[in-house]
């Protein structure tokens, strides 16, 4: 999120001058609504401290004239900005801009300014735009069958363990400060925070504001060997590497990928999926479309063939070549599809092309063939990913598009698997998703707490699993208590809560039976539990939190958690667009717990963009200046100057 805040904020400081466009007008009418001005000065003269979509897209416009100039220009120009005008450390400044500026300025280079394109970008890296309406898309697919789910086989379930984002950072340091300036700490970034040389030392199995030692990873393993003893298997909803985006390169992924992966074998049969951190820079997922030399297959070679010994060599295979998506059968006779959901995430910058694609290398499409031939076979399906479709992370029409496959295809599914969030929480398909209710509800994801400490208790769970029908019959969640007195000696494990015991017994009539399934009018039934007894939401509350804060959720906070979890399409999920904030933690006060780190630490750009409010266009104009030179300021620009042909420089 970092390179993100940067951006943000620079259009947050961006009169309201633009009150009487709107942003189907194209960028040159806006343009000429300036007097003919038409340099790079000039605009920033008029958009400053201007907050408006249209507000945005002008001042795409210099961005994309800088861009024009090469990357190494637009890098300078943006790193300038965040250093001078302390938005975030100086290293994170240049190494975040240094990784993700050259995605954004190939973006702005073929980017058409004043299309949808660049609303998404405004929306994304600055939230001056809102979300435009979904462009109407049939996938194609078979039509369906007249079929339904499974009644439960009332067989002795099987027991599956569901562990993510475990961001197990290599470089933890025990005794390095846990209170520092960077989103993560326990690291000894400066002479200060180096072991012994500091009044926060960091304990051996990890702190609130740092990733995963190794050593809480271990600790993890051995839970699950003697607490699930019985575990069928596995499955890893992904992000192995730490948080630390800005400095990661291909070499330190491969290596982190490489060694937690050795480790994790010591749990069995696993399957894994592709996070969007198990990549350099982080979320770089570049779709097989996009002309750029840059590429993530080396992140794909890595996680196929740590994968093999799990999937077999054919799967594997598939994975390699197949960005990192694959389908398998396992043992037990369910089928595993494992998919890639970062081509549908908003911080891939690669999917900013001029016309954005609405299948990116055609992953929708393959996993309708996989579901076809799973169908006619008659297996039962979990699709596995990483970011859950219905949050705000996803692309509104992929998600909707994803959701055709899911309800033509309910009766084959029988659950879907995600991580990201790093809380505990679930999400509803309904038949009518703007309009949910119990008897339209028809697929349930599971979105599994994270390991990491950053956000909360070091968690993971485990389903009771009907060996047949591969419905999920109940979950229990697992937590080491990291406040607990005695957590540095060594984290012990227990449980949290299990969903029938801690819901099922306060539904009317009770939902006990252990070999009923937790069907999809289950979970909406919970939801309007949590409505109508708010002491059970504010239990789920604290256990989405992973136990580990006080807090509690009310008015507009309560009405848009229900909201999320009656979501599986993100437009119908409550989220709102607003300028970016600053990610940089507060030191104000450092014994505090409590932390700034959001949820699952992606571009590290966007928090920085996002909170260039202070020096605003001032700040842009001086960094020009400083790396441009004063003449650059009076670069002429066409009032046509929109598409992809005009370059500055030639």
């Amino acid at each position: 999120m970092r390179f993100l805040t940067i951006v943000g904020g620079l259009l947050a400081a961006l009169p309201a001058f633009t009150s009487s466009l709107t942003l189907s007008e194209t960028t040159g009418q806006a343009l000429s609504a300036f007097g003919k001005r038409s340099t790079v000065s000039d605009i920033l003269t008029d958009i400053e401290d201007a907050t408006t979509c249209v507000a945005c897209n002008v001042l795409l416009v210099v961005l994309k004239v800088l861009a024009h100039t090469g990357n190494d220009n637009f890098v300078a120009v943006i790193t300038d900005i965040c250093i001078l005008a302390g938005i975030d450390d100086a290293d994170v400044c240049t190494g975040a801009i240094g990784l993700e500026g050259p995605i954004l300025a190939h973006d702005l280079r073929v980017m058409t300014i004043g299309t949808r394109t660049s609303q998404l970008f405004c929306l994304t890296v600055f939230g001056l735009c809102q979300w435009p309406d979904i462009e109407a898309y049939t996938v194609s697919m078979s039509d369906k069958p007249a079929t339904t789910r499974p009644a439960p086989s009332g067989k002795s379930p099987i027991q599956v363990v569901h562990i993510s984002d475990i961001h197990v950072d290599l470089s933890y340091e025990v005794g390095a400060s846990y209170d520092c300036t960077k989103n993560i700490c326990c690291r000894p970034y400066t002479t200060a925070d180096v072991p012994g040389n500091n009044s926060y030392p960091a304990g051996k199995y990890g702190e609130h504001t740092c990733d995963s030692p190794v050593t809480l990873e271990e600790s993890l393993y051995s839970a699950i060997e003697s607490l699930v003893p019985d575990n069928a298997f596995t499955i890893f909803t992904g992000d192995v590497v730490e948080g630390a985006v800005w400095l990661v390169t291909d070499t330190e992924v491969t290596n982190d990928l490489n060694d937690a992966y050795t480790r994790m074998k010591r749990l069995g049969q696993a399957y894994a999926v592709v996070g969007n951190h198990d990549a350099s820079p982080v979320n770089s997922f570049p779709p097989g479309a996009v002309d750029t030399t840059i590429t993530t297959q080396w992140a794909y070679d890595t996680m196929s063939s740590d994968w093999s010994s799990w999937i077999g060599a054919t799967a594997a295979a598939e994975a390699d070549s197949n960005y990192g998506s694959y389908s398998v059968l396992t043992s037990q006779g369910l089928r595993i599809i494992s998919v890639n959901t970062n081509f549908w995430y908003k911080q891939n910058f690669w999917l900013y092309e001029e016309t954005m694609e609405r299948d990116p290398s055609g992953q929708l499409a393959w996993l309708v063939t996989e579901l076809e031939a799973a169908e006619a076979a008659g297996e039962r399906v979990w699709l596995i990913g990483h970011m859950p479709l219905g949050k705000s992370d996803a692309f509104h029409d992929q998600s909707e598009y994803f959701d055709q496959i899911i309800q033509r295809f309910d009766a084959t599914i029988s659950a879907t698997f995600y991580g990201h969030t790093h809380q505990d929480e679930f999400e509803i398909a309904y038949s009518t998703p703007a309009a949910p209710t119990s008897e339209t509800a028809v697929m349930v994801s599971y979105i599994a707490p994270a390991l990491t400490p950053t956000s909360g208790n070091p968690t993971f769970r485990v389903y009771s699993v009907d060996p047949v029908t591969f419905a999920i019959l109940d979950y229990t969640v697992y937590y080491a208590n990291i406040s607990s007195p005695t957590y540095q000696s060594g984290p012990v494990w227990e449980k949290l809560y299990s969903v029938k015991e801690a819901y099922g017994s306060l539904l009317t009539p009770p939902y006990t039976d252990a070999t009923a399934e937790l069907t999809p009018a289950f979970w909406h039934n919970v939801t309007v539990l949590f409505e109508n007894d708010d002491d059970v939401f504010q239990t789920w509350y604290a256990r989405r939190g992973r136990d580990y804060s006080a807090a509690t959720c009310t008015g507009t906070c309560k009405t848009t958690y229900l909201c999320e979890l009656r979501a599986s399409q993100s437009q119908y999920n409550c989220g709102t667009v607003s300028p970016g904030i600053n990610f940089k933690r507060d030191t104000s006060n450092p014994s505090s717990t409590e932390s700034t780190h959001s949820d699952c630490e992606g571009s590290a750009i966007l928090p920085i963009l996002g909170a260039f409010t202070a020096s605003g266009i001032t700040g842009l104009t001086d960094a020009l200046v400083k790396k441009m030179g004063s003449d650059w300021l009076d670069t002429v620009i066409p009032a046509n100057y929109t598409a992809v042909g005009w370059n500055v420089t030639s």
